[in-house]
């Protein structure tokens, strides 16, 4: 955290209940394969609040299947760093130089 705060940079992370539903839905829909247009709209409910509460820049979606469910938020008018991607690519990175 001191690492952002140098850099200017606050973290701003669902609430408690909005953790849990996550969660839930990532543990029982998502590792399984399981794509819900219920499941993505709450999702997106809980971007619109932290960019409406928080004026948030970004995203971070720290988890491999969040940015299957969420795909692509130019419509919300935020970018997210998909972190499975940035890994694979500095993986390959490093292999390849």
């Amino acid at each position: 955290m001191n690492v952002l705060s140098k850099a200017d940079i606050a973290l701003v992370i669902p609430n408690l209940e909005e953790q849990g539903y996550i969660h839930d839905k990532y543990m029982n829909e998502l590792v399984n394969g399981i794509i819900s247009p219920v499941t993505r709209a709450r999702l997106l409910a809980v971007v619109d609040r932290l960019k409406q509460q928080h004026r948030i820049d970004g995203l971070a979606l720290g988890d491999t299947e969040l940015p299957l469910i969420l795909g692509d938020l130019t419509d919300r008018r935020i970018p997210f760093l998909d972190t499975a991607r940035i890994h694979v690519q500095a993986v390959a990175a490093r292999l390849w130089t």
